[in-house]
């Protein structure tokens, strides 16, 4: 019976619109009107990764809880880490609607959000107010009206940073104009040593990981490499 409701459940999201179905899906996910699964563990899953010990190696990336709505539900399901976000140090609505496609014969999405965040200071007070178990991250973005962006990455590790336990630089946004531009070698340098500062000034260790862009060529990875 479960099964014949969830395919009908299924079926109801699929003739929504794409960017409502996703909504829905987490409001049911936070209420508990969906119960994941009890998760399978076994040592032989057990993946240590910067300093932090992963039940399993297989997390869901950013994107799917942008806000921390979910969080509780999400760390219950049995993924190996979760990471909340993209954030932004201010609130933001990110792109106009419609900004979420359908590719149903290919079984995809095409996402043009551009960062639409809560920002970081209601994102932080959810994380505070979380109860503890599972590995949390959030991957961090910068705002798009925002006149120091390198500024933005620094200031959401000083307000989110004590209640994560790892965070995620991406400067590989393709619905942030320019956004990009912060891969170069000077300025990546840069962001980056603005971040580690502020990572020193935290009460623990924070892991922090660089997500870049899928189609550099050589020298730009060879730059990256070197900031």
């Amino acid at each position: 019976m479960s099964s014949i409701l969830e395919q009908a459940g299924l079926a109801v999201l699929r003739r929504m619109d794409p960017e409502t179905a996703h909504g829905l899906a987490l409001k049911a996910l936070a209420s508990g009107l969906v119960r994941p699964d009890a998760p399978v563990r076994s040592p032989r899953l057990a993946t240590r990764l910067a300093g932090l010990d992963l039940p399993n190696p297989l997390g869901l990336a950013a994107g799917f809880d942008k806000n921390a709505g979910a969080i509780g539900p999400l760390t219950r399901s049995g993924f190996g880490f979760v990471e909340l976000g993209g954030v932004t140090p201010r609130p933001q609505p990110g792109n106009p609607r419609p900004r979420l496609f359908r590719l149903t014969q290919d079984q995809a999405v095409i996402n043009r959000f551009g960062l639409n965040s809560d920002g970081a200071e209601a994102l932080a007070a959810r994380l505070k107010a979380r109860a503890p178990g599972g590995i949390v991250g959030l991957n961090l973005g910068a705002n798009k009206d925002s006149t120091d962006r390198a500024a933005d990455y620094s200031t959401l590790i000083e307000i989110c940073g004590p209640y994560l336990d790892f965070a995620t630089v991406n400067v590989s946004s393709p619905n942030t104009e320019k956004l990009r531009d912060l891969q170069g070698k000077a300025a990546l340098t840069a962001l980056l040593r603005g971040v580690m500062d502020t990572r020193a000034t935290l009460e623990r260790p924070l892991p922090v990981f660089l997500k870049i862009a899928p189609d550099l060529d050589r020298a730009d990875l060879d730059d990256i490499a070197e900031a």
